[in-house]
C-alpha cells in the first residue's frame, strides 16, 4: 500500500496516461460528451417518472434511457477507482459546507458544468485525455473554458470566504 501513499514521477505518470489514452482510443474511438453520468441521470428519471419521461424530448428522442450504456461503467470506474486510491492513501473524509451560500455556489457550479459540457459537447475527462491528445481544436477551446471557469470561480469564492 506504500504505492499510493507516494507522488509519482510526473513523467512516468503522463506516459502511463499516454499509452493508456492509446488503448482506450484504439478500443472505442473518441470520448465525447459525459454521458455515462447524462444516462445515469436518465435512469434515475425514469425510475421517479416511469413511462412519462416518454414526454420528454431530450430523454425520447436524444438520450433514450438504458442501463446497458457502456460510459455508465466508464463513470462509476473513475469514481471507485479514485474513492479507493483516497481510502487506501488514508486521505478519504468527508467535508461538507458549513453555510447555505456555499452550498448555492456548489450548485450553480455543478449546473454551469453541466450545461457547458452540452455545449461543447465534450466531457471534462475526455477533454484532457482524448481531445488534446488527438490536437483537436475544440479539446483546447474546452480546456481553456474550463481553466478560465476554474479561475473565475476560485476568485468568487475567495471573495465570499474573506467577506
Amino acid at each position: 500500500m506504500e504505492f499510493f501513499k507516494k507522488t509519482l514521477d510526473p513523467i512516468v505518470a503522463l506516459a502511463a496516461i499516454a499509452v493508456l489514452d492509446l488503448f482506450l482510443f484504439l478500443i472505442v474511438g473518441s470520448w465525447t460528451v459525459g454521458g455515462g453520468e447524462t444516462m445515469m441521470t436518465g435512469l434515475l428519471a425514469k425510475i421517479f417518472l416511469g413511462e412519462e419521461i416518454a414526454r420528454i424530448p431530450f430523454w425520447n428522442l436524444v438520450f433514450v434511457p438504458d442501463a446497458g450504456y457502456w460510459k455508465i461503467y466508464i463513470s462509476l470506474g473513475m469514481f471507485f477507482g479514485a474513492f479507493m486510491g483516497a481510502v487506501i492513501s488514508k486521505e478519504f473524509y468527508l467535508r461538507f459546507p458549513r453555510r447555505l451560500s456555499e452550498w448555492v455556489l456548489i450548485t450553480i457550479g455543478g449546473l454551469l458544468m453541466g450545461v457547458g459540457i452540452r455545449l461543447a459537447f465534450v466531457c471534462n475527462v475526455s477533454t484532457f485525455f482524448g481531445l488534446t491528445p488527438e490536437l483537436n481544436l475544440g479539446g483546447y477551446l474546452a480546456i481553456s473554458g474550463i481553466l478560465a471557469g476554474a479561475w473565475v470561480g476560485s476568485m468568487i469564492y475567495k471573495k465570499m470566504l474573506e467577506g
